[in-house]
């Protein structure tokens, strides 16, 4: 055996390579954490005991992931989307709860042991999914907001099944009893602590702040959280309600979002550690036993919550595409699933035999879950008819909205910044088609009659109906680095010569957008400390001429082609027709530049230079004097008119 600090090693070293691994393949590390502790857990390598003091301190991971649960609830919020959240997340969790009860008992389960198996696999993965919505730019899509509105019920409901699980496990005679007089106490704990708490939290939490000590806010934190758990428990309940109750009570205070960054890191660790001590549920031996029983209850669990999801979504909203789509991202279980299975197990409410079967179907439906989703929009294409005619639709609306269009900016992301850069667009006259997928946005913003429209900009089809061939440019607006070079892949297929100007949050994302080709990348974060710093010295009494030169050279140095512009067949005899500007030039086969390099061309004896190449739909910026050309290779010159014609005929002709 281990002794303590050998144990833990053991446990951290197997947790960072495990996490790490899943990582790189972007699966969830919740499934790393069952992997390890299944094959350090007693039914396997044995090196980790099945203690229950080691299983009463991974339930504190449970403690401070409900704690963050009750932390993100928000009664506005939930009164917004109150149709989604209680009709179609209550129909979710109900009717799945009493289907899977009901065939529990045909199959010859006992009634508590089918009610804790129907209540955790009613659970779907709010980390996961929510993730996945991110990551998708699916947020503020129809089925995005259905999805979002059931996890939140289902986090409610969460609260209940802690409650009604326990009470199962009392006799039946004294059943009713026991259930009345557990309501009663949630019912009295509940209503003590947020008519006390409400007047007590902001105060206690003022205080706390005003000694401006990261340490002790964090010890307050702890202190807050733990003790409400600790008068829940006392009251005969869960710990875990009374940490639901401490974050919603912190929820309504000014200090939610410091609390939540502090709190992030013991959530995460001790959450990990509660997954791991049900990895060490699992028994490799019983779950091959019955093989056959995991993989039917992996493909009922998948089934049934897909069909309650379709058919509530169906009745409440109506569109067959959006209800399938709904169904697939719901379908497959969540961490509380195991939560609420550990607790049952707990109660002697559900056999070992069960319990190893559940486990496992709720952990090859987390593997699933992904898969599920990646292949959502084919699966609806190919079941859904009137998906078709949807899609048909949504594109003649953009390519209505931009036919008459020419010569235009196409704004992908029509968020805060995209708005402010369509005002500058229409004040110089300049046409834009803005596309976004939040339909509340793009509704008030087209009735004010700006040029937007709801489209995926991630979608081939949709790029081209919003008139990128007759664009003049593209600018992406969005935040997410990998949305952003989603978009840059289907606009270079389609138009390779159009400029593309996008944003990115940090300057570390700058140069990965600028390979795939973006023509300006703006950072930011860059960008605002510029307007911060212009701003100071003029105010500490700068000239705003030297303030000004300092901030051209920062950009210059910074940008590199910032120095010149592309000029129009317009601008040859206006006052600046001698300053710098930027030329682009293909080197076509059998032209003189080909197979040689910028050195070998002499280039910059004749005052010009080369800023970038772009090369297969890939820009470098800066090349080297030993860049060599190729055919194909689209040369950026910078330099005056006569420079960039001497240099042109240079590359071309070799004079």
């Amino acid at each position: 055996m281990y002794d303590t600090l050998e144990l833990i090693l053991v446990l951290l070293a197997a947790a960072v390579v495990a996490v790490a691994v899943f990582r790189a393949f972007n699966l969830p590390p919740v499934l790393a954490y069952l992997l390890v502790g299944a094959a350090l857990g007693p039914h396997a390598a044995a090196m980790v005991p099945d203690s229950e003091q080691g299983r009463h301190f991974a339930e504190f991971g449970v403690v401070f992931l409900m704690f963050s649960i009750g932390l993100e609830f928000s009664l506005p919020r939930l009164f917004a989307m109150k149709r989604i959240v209680f009709l179609l997340g209550g129909a979710q969790v109900i009717g799945t709860v009493f289907i899977v009860t009901v065939l529990g008992m045909i199959v010859g389960l006992g009634r508590a042991e089918s009610f804790a198996v129907a209540g955790a696999v009613s659970m779907s993965s709010t980390a996961i999914l929510s993730k996945l919505l991110v990551d998708r730019m699916e947020f503020d899509a129809p089925h995005g907001r259905q999805v979002i509105g059931v996890l939140l019920f289902q986090d409610l409901a969460v609260v209940p099944l802690l409650i009604l699980i326990p009470a199962l496990s009392q006799p039946a005679n004294v059943l009713a009893e026991t259930l009345g007089w557990a309501a009663f106490k949630v019912v009295f704990v509940m209503a003590l602590l947020l008519f006390f708490g409400q007047r007590l939290m902001r105060p206690w939490f003022h205080l706390v702040a005003k000694r401006k000590s990261s340490e002790l806010f964090m010890l307050n934190i702890l202190l807050v959280t733990l003790a409400l758990a600790w008068i829940t428990e006392q009251a005969g309940l869960s710990l875990a309600l009374g940490a639901f109750m401490a974050g919603m009570l912190i929820s309504e205070t000014e200090y939610r979002y410091q609390v939540e960054e502090d709190i992030k890191p013991f959530r995460d660790v001790l959450l990990g550690l509660f997954m791991v001590s049900v990895g060490m549920f699992l028994d490799v031996a019983v779950i091959a036993q019955h093989f056959l029983a995991v993989i039917g209850l992996l493909l009922a669990l998948l089934l049934i919550k897909f069909g309650v999801v379709w058919l509530a979504s169906r009745v409440l909203e109506g569109s067959a595409g959006t209800a399938m789509r709904t169904g697939l991202w719901l379908c497959a279980g969540g961490e509380f699933g195991f939560v609420l299975l550990t607790q049952a197990s707990g109660f002697n409410l559900i056999s070992a035999a069960v319990l190893q079967v559940v486990i496992a179907a709720l952990v090859l439906s987390l593997l699933a879950a992904p898969l599920l989703v990646m292949f959502s929009d084919r699966i609806v294409m190919r079941f859904v008819a009137s998906e078709w005619l949807l899609r048909s639709m949504e594109l003649t609306r953009v390519a209505a909205q931009s036919i008459a269009t020419d010569q235009h900016v196409l704004i992908c992301g029509y968020g805060r910044s995209g708005q402010y850069l369509g005002r500058f667009l229409e004040q110089e006259h300049v046409g834009y088609v803005a596309l976004d997928l939040d339909p509340d946005r793009v509704r008030e913003a087209a009735a004010a009659g700006e040029t937007v429209v709801y489209g995926d900009a991630a979608r081939r089809e949709t790029l081209i109906a919003a008139g990128l061939a007759r664009a003049s440019a593209v600018v992406i607006s969005f935040n997410d680095v990998r949305a952003t070079l989603r978009v840059m892949h289907h606009v270079q297929a389609i138009r390779p010569d159009i400029p593309i100007v996008a944003r990115v949050v940090d300057e570390s994302d700058m140069e990965q957008v600028i390979q795939r080709g973006a023509a300006q990348v703006v950072p930011e974060m860059l960008e605002t400390s510029i307007m911060l710093a212009t701003h100071t010295l003029t105010l500490i009494g700068l000239p705003i001429g030297r303030v000004i030169r300092r901030m051209r050279d920062i950009r210059t140095q910074r940008y590199g082609v910032m120095r010149g512009f592309f000029h129009g067949s317009d601008s040859a005899d206006r006052p600046d027709a001698q300053q710098e500007r930027l030329h682009s030039l293909v080197l076509e086969p059998g032209a003189y530049g080909v197979g040689r390099s910028i050195a070998e061309l002499g280039l910059e004896d004749l005052g010009a230079r080369v800023t970038a190449v772009r090369r297969r739909g890939i820009r470098a910026v800066d090349p080297t004097p030993d860049t060599r050309f190729i055919d194909g290779d689209v040369v950026v010159i910078l330099g005056v008119p006569s420079e960039i014609a001497r240099a042109e005929e240079r590359l071309l002709q070799g004079k």
